[in-house]
């Protein structure tokens, strides 16, 4: 059973603002139903994409749900046609006309039609497919109050996705599409099989509220959260997230609810991930590595979520997936690689679209590279003496580091962990912040460019009192915490915990470093400097104890050549 959900009043739709996504101020005139055609050639955009055939806008439909709440949304289509599939974007954050860009993607790509994050009619339209942008439960006119997916949600998804199929002009196909908010909602509806679902197409979207977002690792994080929850807007109340972030630190039937049900799926998918997303990356891995699809495909790439997909040829690329599973154009999709990787390379060149066969590769040498506190250095053989280094916990800038140099080149492909021998000064917990960089021969590090921000490296977050691990979910490369107990420290206690670091597939050349740091706070600045950090317990000093029988040890997943 669910505990009591806090709320919040939604943002006002009452008075001009700017969209979530948006830099144009608006005001909200809805519902408003309607049915127009939009010519060819129409510009909604300075210097967008004009549309590139007549499309039928029906706007402001109104759809019953089981429980009598009244959602709005709008469909995109090719006029005059039937027997077309759908595609449904699945978000919050409103449909208003016209829409810009997100940062950093080119404004010749997109029409303004498009939802943010989501496909752009202009371009589906015109290939023979409806779009469908949805004002969820709660946001603008619709009626109800917002929810963070969960299963209120994903059934609304499920219902809608239903009654999309049952249109006299559709097929019976309805896909998803959509990155981050409408990529994760991707999961949730996903996992409630709709019968009309014929398959997904999640662009980075996590995958698990608590471990990826807002209490990963069990530290409380809320910022961005917070940021978000800001600028959802409706005529009555939001989920209040942080609140219950704070009200429940602990794993409980609430945040299992924000956790899909991925063994559940069984759609193709289409799955888009970087290793550089601050928020998705471990939870868009999971999403395919999990999900019980037979028919899935897994892309990684090197630059942003907007930017890729809205990149001509991945819009491209992900047609020839929706045309195969939704019109049954026999095309050669089937022969695309199963997963696609991009090897990062910072100070060099990157690999873009390695072919492989699964995730993680079948391949992987998992390497032991064992702390010593007495020379701050990482190596390949256990530390037979032992030796500790201490940190101030709480001052924002003191912590530890470890460094290695590669004597040839070497890809680092896959799940990385960390196994620590703990202790903590002056507190009774421990949060602990892990970065792993790459670093050029003289010590500087290479930071990797992505088109909005730097990404320094892959990280790992634990509060130490949540170190329990869970046994059936855990593997030798993966730690999986219960965070359903808490373990506080004893003083002049040392213990051993296991540290998930997100993954990574990047390359270090011959005479190049690898860089352990472990910190009590995030040493990675958060992408909007208004953004408050994680709140921690830190307090004292932190200990790291290594060598002899305290066998600290940073496992890397290393690629033979």
């Amino acid at each position: 059973m669910l505990p009591e959900i806090a709320y919040r009043k939604a943002a006002s739709i009452e008075v001009p603002f700017i969209p979530h996504g948006s830099t144009i101020e608006v005001r909200y005139e809805g519902p408003k139903p309607e049915t127009k055609t939009l010519k060819r050639g129409t510009v909604f955009i300075e210097g967008g994409r004009p549309l590139p055939c007549d499309i039928l806008w029906e706007r402001d439909v109104e759809v019953e749900l089981r429980d009598g709440t009244k959602i709005y949304l709008d469909i995109f289509r090719p006029p005059g046609v039937s027997d077309i599939p759908a595609i449904l974007a699945w978000s919050p954050y409103g449909k208003i006309i016209p829409s810009p860009p997100p940062p950093g993607v080119p404004v010749e790509w997109v029409s303004g039609l498009q939802k943010f994050e989501g496909p752009d009619p202009a371009y589906w339209c015109n290939h023979g497919y409806a779009v469908i942008n949805v004002d969820v439960r709660g946001a603008y006119g619709s009626e109800g109050d917002i929810h963070f997916w969960g299963s209120v949600d994903a059934k609304d998804g499920y219902e809608v996705i239903e009654w999309v199929a049952n249109r006299d002009w559709c097929n019976g196909k309805v896909v998803m599409s959509g990155n981050s908010w409408l990529a994760i909602a991707q999961w949730f509806i996903a996992a409630e099989n709709p019968p009309h679902l014929a398959a997904i197409a999640p662009w980075e979207g996590w995958t698990d509220f608590y471990r990826a977002d807002v209490l990963r690792g069990g530290i409380l994080n809320v910022g961005f959260c917070e940021m978000v929850l800001s600028e959802l807007r409706g005529r009555n109340r939001v989920e209040d997230i942080p609140y219950m972030a704070q009200r429940y630190p602990l794993m409980n039937t609430y945040w299992e609810d924000k956790s899909a049900k991925l063994e559940r799926i069984t759609v193709p998918a289409y799955v888009v991930a970087s290793w550089t997303n601050p928020i998705h990356s471990w939870g868009t891995l999971e999403g395919f590595r999990r999900i019980s699809s037979k028919e899935k495909w897994l892309r990684v790439h090197n630059t942003n979520e907007w930017y890729d997909y809205y990149t001509p040829e991945n819009v491209e690329d992900l047609r020839r997936f929706f045309d195969y599973y939704l019109k049954g154009i026999e095309n050669d999709w089937p022969k695309t690689p199963k997963v696609r990787l991009c090897i990062l390379d910072p100070g060099g060149t990157d690999i873009i679209n390695r072919p492989e066969n699964e995730w993680p590769l079948a391949r992987t040498q998992y390497r032991k590279l064992f702390l010593d506190a007495a020379t701050g250095t990482l190596s390949p053989n256990p530390i037979p003496k032992e030796s500790f280094i201490k940190y101030r916990a709480d001052d924002g800038k003191s912590k530890a580091e470890f460094t290695m140099t590669f004597n040839e080149d070497t890809e680092v492909t896959g799940y990385l962990k960390l196994h620590l021998w703990v202790e903590a000064e002056g507190a009774m917990d421990m949060d602990l912040f892990v970065l792993v960089q790459k670093l050029d021969a003289k010590g500087d590090p290479l930071i990797q460019p992505t088109g909005i921000f730097p990404y320094l490296g892959p990280t790992g977050w634990l509060r130490v009192s949540h170190r329990e691990l869970d046994p059936d979910r855990s593997t030798p490369w993966m730690p999986y915490h219960t965070h359903r107990t808490e373990q506080l420290l004893k003083p002049g206690e040392i213990v051993s915990c296991d540290i998930l670091i997100w993954p990574v597939g990047m390359l270090w050349h011959k005479g190049q470093k690898l860089r352990l740091t472990i910190a009590g706070f995030n040493p990675v600045p958060s992408i909007r400097p208004e953004i408050p950090g994680p709140k921690t317990r830190n307090q004292g000093y932190h200990i790291i104890h290594t060598g002899g029988k305290f066998d600290s040890y940073l496992q890397i997943p290393v690629i033979p050549s």
